[in-house]
């Protein structure tokens, strides 16, 4: 699944691309979950200009010029293909084609990437905004007794942190996965903000260096502990890996609070 990182880059050559561009026909292959008609999608962004196209959590949001919001949610498997004149591409969910004949299109084999427009406002911060730093984790830490990891990957407590970048940060920060939130002191919470910050603005600069153009897909080589590929963490220390319903990366340098 695409994380805070993939999809920061997706959106920034996405608007280079596209902002500016008017909106010709919308058409609606499957899209079970979209919040409503493919006529009702058609009619109210036809004819308008997209102005911008952001992140905001795992979501891309994509703005017309008058107001109107299109928030696209990869999901496990959805990817983003460009096209001219006619849409080839397979397990297409929503085409979205401009005046000047290109095209963008949502697939996903599953069929569950999901389209919404003008999604309701999320109560939880982006894990980038202002708004998630240390006095919030503070208080929403303390007020837990889940492992840390789960935390960081429960969208409604900090939006955008997903399996790999939460085993990245916390490798960063010093401090297990398996650590009980509220047993974790306010210094090492302050240097999780900082870990989240670093990781995931770094992981956007290594993702863009290697693949400028990139829309879809997840870039990973450069990962120092959630990679398959690597023994050791770049301090020579074994990097260990518990299976589950997702793989938690990590080493015994990471403190462990209980």
């Amino acid at each position: 699944m695409p994380e805070l990182p993939d999809l920061e880059v997706f959106s920034h050559n996405l608007d280079k691309k596209l902002s500016g561009k008017t909106i010709k026909e919308v058409t609606v292959h499957k899209a079970p979950k979209l919040n409503v008609s493919h006529n009702e999608l058609q009619n109210t962004i036809k004819g308008q200009k997209l102005t911008s196209v952001y992140r905001d959590g795992k979501e891309l949001f994509f703005k017309f010029s008058k107001g109107d919001i299109l928030s696209l949610h990869l999901m496990l498997h959805g990817k983003l293909f460009l096209y001219e004149g006619k849409n080839e591409n397979k397990y297409s969910i929503l085409d979205l084609l401009f005046t000047d004949d290109t095209g963008l299109t949502l697939t996903d084999f599953q069929g569950i990437a999901t389209p919404t427009l003008n999604p309701d406002k999320k109560n939880a911060p982006d894990a980038l905004a202002d708004e998630a730093g240390l006095t919030y984790l503070t208080e929403k830490l303390g007020k837990t007794k889940k492992e840390i990891k789960n935390v960081l990957l429960d969208q409604k407590i900090i939006r955008g942190i997903g399996n790999a970048y939460a085993d990245e940060i916390l490798w960063d920060a010093g401090i297990s996965p398996f650590s009980i939130s509220n047993k974790i002191p306010e210094y090492k919470i302050k240097t999780l903000v900082k870990s989240i910050h670093f990781v995931l603005k770094n992981a956007g600069d290594e993702i863009i260096k290697s693949n400028p153009d990139i829309i879809s897909g997840e870039v990973r080589d450069f990962m120092n502990i959630h990679n398959s590929k690597k023994e050791q963490s770049p301090t020579g220390v074994v990097i260990k890996v518990k299976s589950g319903s997702r793989k938690t990366y990590y080493t015994e340098e990471q403190e462990l609070f209980n």
